[in-house]
């Protein structure tokens, strides 16, 4: 998440979004019973985006079940399907990492 300030793919804010509801408010755990959820002002301040551009997002996130949003507490939570997403993208990082290092 945010390694450094340059320039972000859509596929790395998704991540990063993903990976902020993932911890929830409370630092969270990896399981839908404990994790809390995180408000949208948390995701704006943490993802380093702005407020239309992070509407644009969880509309697109939530609408393809990677993101619910819970109307009674007006959080945001990760689906198994967003954390899925957040493993595939994780292991396709080390993949990269791994055939940068052989090519120095």
């Amino acid at each position: 998440m945010l390694k450094d300030m340059t320039v972000r793919s859509t596929t790395e804010i998704i991540f990063d979004i993903l990976e902020i509801a993932d911890r929830g408010s409370f630092g969270g755990r990896y399981d839908d019973d404990h994790t809390d959820g995180v408000m949208q002002t948390e995701i704006i301040n943490k993802a380093l985006v702005g407020y239309n551009q992070l509407k644009e997002y969880l509309k697109v996130l939530t609408e393809s079940d990677l993101l619910s949003f819970d109307s009674a507490t007006r959080k945001f939570k990760i689906t198994q399907k967003g954390r899925r997403f957040v493993q595939i993208y994780n292991n396709m990082s080390d993949l990269v990492k791994e055939a940068q290092e052989q090519q120095i």
